[in-house]
């Protein structure tokens, strides 16, 4: 059966996460992404390409673990855009394109003759979507970001730290991450609305207003009670502000010889905490016996939940937990995640693909499951100019000696 996406192709300069997590979306469904790199910039373009986690020791530019989780099912080509011929094919390869897309800063597409005005020329109903930090318009556009920079102009990294320390931030890649998810939406969007008007357009998307969007109700606890997202107390980020709740936290355990292990324990209402407090069975929980007292002594009481949880079995007590039930869960390390948590298999979050070089890994999967439509991953991400000759010779027609030819010529 066709897959939901395979009438569709991307002419794809995206790169890093942000973008390149985008049309990983769009290939697990079945879309023709050929992803465009340049031969003279090997490992600069997209510099996770050669970057660590590699398999086994292996290092170089096929091997960047990051990379190859991010590109898996596309198509991957070489142009050397310096060049006349090499501007021509990428102008062919746009006229059999539904989308393209990029994350460069403002501007670089542009630059290279590539800009919106001139992709309408080439292909007046194309979608254009560009997925940068600041946009492409506004005071902001010319400055260039990274994933900590985003969060931390969005507002979310002031929102993520415990008492008495820094703002901690939402872990290296989390904009990132979402920066793609929101791209993928919008490439989506843009598609259902050309199948209905006829219009391509160009999708301008922001990491930044990104951020901003995810600040939910602070944002609006602020502009409307002028209540500051943070309290000059610092309050530790892992309590909840939206509804009260406690306890609400994250708790130390043991695990043999090691200290790294915690478990995160919510207690919802009044009925958690009795149920709760009848498991602990000590007499100083008579001291927190309505939310009000436990709001108002948080301190005490985690010091109080942690001197129980600690020594425990952070599974053991996660499982005697949720009996109850209260809501609660080990904090997984990634061997406990991927590896030894039942519902890996189950939900097919981290499938095997093969890589031309690497021979079968595993990849992040798509936390979706569809009754009718379905998505794959089956090959791992193009080493560089991989795909060259196949895309240039069933694509645009050439044979493959006039692909040798624009070898020679460092073209491709």
């Amino acid at each position: 059966m066709p897959h939901a996406l395979s009438n569709f192709r991307i002419c794809d300069f995206t790169g890093q996460l942000a973008g390149a997590g985008a049309t990983k979306w769009l290939s697990a469904f079945g879309a023709e992404v050929i992803r465009i790199e340049d031969p003279q910039r090997q490992g600069k373009w997209d510099i996770l390409r050669g970057m660590q986690p590699f398999k086994d020791g292996q290092h170089g530019l096929e091997y960047g673990g990051g990379f190859n989780n991010h590109n898996t099912d596309k198509l991957g080509i070489t142009l050397n855009l310096r060049k006349d011929k090499a501007k021509q094919i990428l102008t062919d390869i746009i006229k059999r394109s539904d989308v393209v897309t990029e994350n460069f800063a403002a501007g670089v597409l542009e630059k290279w003759g590539f800009g919106y005005t001139q992709l309408k020329a080439i292909k007046p109903d194309i979608i254009y979507v560009s997925n940068c930090g600041f946009g492409h318009d506004g005071p902001y556009k010319k400055y260039k970001t990274w994933g900590p920079i985003v969060q931390a102009i969005g507002g979310l990294t002031f929102t993520s730290t415990l008492p008495d320390q820094a703002p901690a931030g939402w872990g290296y890649s989390y904009m990132d991450h979402t920066g793609g998810y929101y791209m993928a939406m919008a490439i989506m969007l843009a598609l259902l609305h050309r199948q209905r008007t006829g219009e391509g357009q160009w999708v301008d998307l922001a990491c930044t207003e990104a951020a901003v969007s995810l600040n939910g109700p602070a944002l609006l606890d602020w502009s409307i009670n002028n209540v500051a997202t943070r309290q000059t107390s610092q309050p530790s980020s892992n309590r909840a502000q939206y509804a009260p709740m406690a306890p609400h936290g994250i708790y130390a355990c043991t695990d043999g010889n090691s200290s790294d292990n915690w478990i995160a324990i919510s207690c919802r209402h009044d009925d958690d905490w009795h149920k709760l407090a009848k498991l602990i069975d000590a007499s100083w929980t008579g001291l927190f016996s309505n939310l009000s007292t436990r709001l108002e002594n948080q301190d005490e009481l985690d010091d109080y939940i942690e001197n129980w949880t600690r020594g425990q079995d952070k599974f053991e007590l996660q499982l005697r937990l949720r009996r109850l039930p209260i809501p609660a869960s080990a904090v997984q390390k990634p061997k406990e995640r991927v590896d030894e948590d039942p519902t890996t298999h189950n939900f097919g979050l981290w499938p095997s693909v093969n890589h031309t070089a690497m021979g079968e890994v595993r990849v992040d999967g798509l936390p979706v499951h569809f009754s009718k439509t379905d998505w794959q991953m089956k090959r791992g991400a193009p080493c560089l100019s991989e795909h060259t000759e196949q895309v240039l010779t069933h694509l645009l027609g050439m044979s493959s000696d006039e692909v040798q030819a624009l070898r020679d010529e460092e073209v491709v």
